[in-house]
């Protein structure tokens, strides 16, 4: 059932299941979890950026497995190719032709797996499929199945055997989030409990296929007033007029931020978008597609540093 002006409680339930469930084995982030959520829920991509052993592999696959759908895994290597991920044709003799074997990229969940280890070249391998959802391999055009998501992690630019994403790649992600390392309750909590791979093993989905469709369009109908478009293009603008950065947000950003707004505000049982939801998920949206311009300090904080030059309308 589609939102009007109150959101049915039916809708929340599976978006419940899916935050307890994730809690149950990624401890004391929840907040991450539900910004991944609200990125898949947009229909978007998502680059998880960490340094390694923080649970962004756990995570993905978390997300991949409450999902309740179709799942592979490609782990990037620097030897790896683009017929690697997207197929290739492979003679055979008992028809006399070709035939194309569909590589892992035909799923409908990715796990691109340290995908900056990858080159640039078979990088680039993931650019048509998460834009247009289809991919060209031995001159024919292939579709993806739908839903078709890609969460990929990475680690720091800085550590060794690292290939940094283009631009034209980071802007194919919806939201990049980092884990950080946990509390030390939560660390504690895990240091005495049960192995987080057994736990995941265990891990049942907690949305049909039916509920992902509906809460997708539930997205589409959370409203966005006015005002608060224009508080989204101010914040647009103010990063276009910056010195700072090497190019401000581009119009794909600036309806990644509307679009993960009203699936914050969705997760957060609203059927309605309000500033907290935009400034919410806009650290997430903004980060990586902003560049410090050439001799500009690096920003610590670019979300924040964002919303306290851009005042509410």
């Amino acid at each position: 059932m589609l939102l009007k002006r109150q959101l049915q409680p039916a809708a929340l339930s599976p978006v419940a299941r899916v935050i307890e469930a994730a809690g149950g084995i990624i401890l004391g982030k929840e907040a991450q979890v539900r910004l991944s959520l609200a990125c898949l829920l947009a229909r978007g991509h998502l680059l998880i950026e960490d340094v390694p052993g923080v649970g962004k592999t756990t995570l993905a696959h978390v997300l991949a497995r409450s999902l309740g759908l179709q799942f592979q895994r490609i782990q990037f290597t620097s030897d790896m190719l683009p017929a690697d991920i997207l197929g290739v044709s492979v003679y055979e003799r008992e028809t006399s032709g070709f035939r194309f074997h569909p590589g892992p990229i035909f799923a409908q969940v990715i796990l691109a797996d340290e995908v900056n280890r990858a080159t640039p070249k078979t990088q680039s391998a993931l650019l048509e499929a998460m834009e247009e959802h289809q991919v060209t391999a031995e001159g024919e055009t292939r579709k993806l199945p739908e839903p078709f998501f890609v969460i990929a992690t990475q680690n720091p630019s800085e550590q060794v055997g690292t290939f940094p994403l283009p631009e034209s790649q980071l802007d194919r992600f919806m939201m990049r989030i980092e884990l950080g390392y946990p509390g030390r309750d939560a660390e504690r909590a895990l240091l005495a409990g049960v192995d987080r791979r057994a736990l995941l093993a265990t891990l049942e989905p907690s949305l049909s296929a039916a509920e992902l469709v509906e809460l997708q369009q539930n997205v589409q109908q959370v409203h966005v007033a006015p005002a608060l478009l224009d508080y989204v293009q101010a914040l647009v603008e103010h990063t276009r007029r910056n010195p700072d950065f090497a190019a401000g947000l581009s119009p794909r950003a600036a309806l990644a931020l509307v679009h993960s707004a009203r699936a914050w505000a969705l997760v957060e049982g609203r059927d309605k978008v309000i500033p907290e939801d935009v400034q919410a998920v806009l650290p997430g949206v903004a980060t990586h597609r902003l560049r410090p311009a050439h001799g500009a300090a690096r920003r610590v904080d670019i979300g924040a540093m964002l919303l306290a030059a851009v005042p509410i309308p």
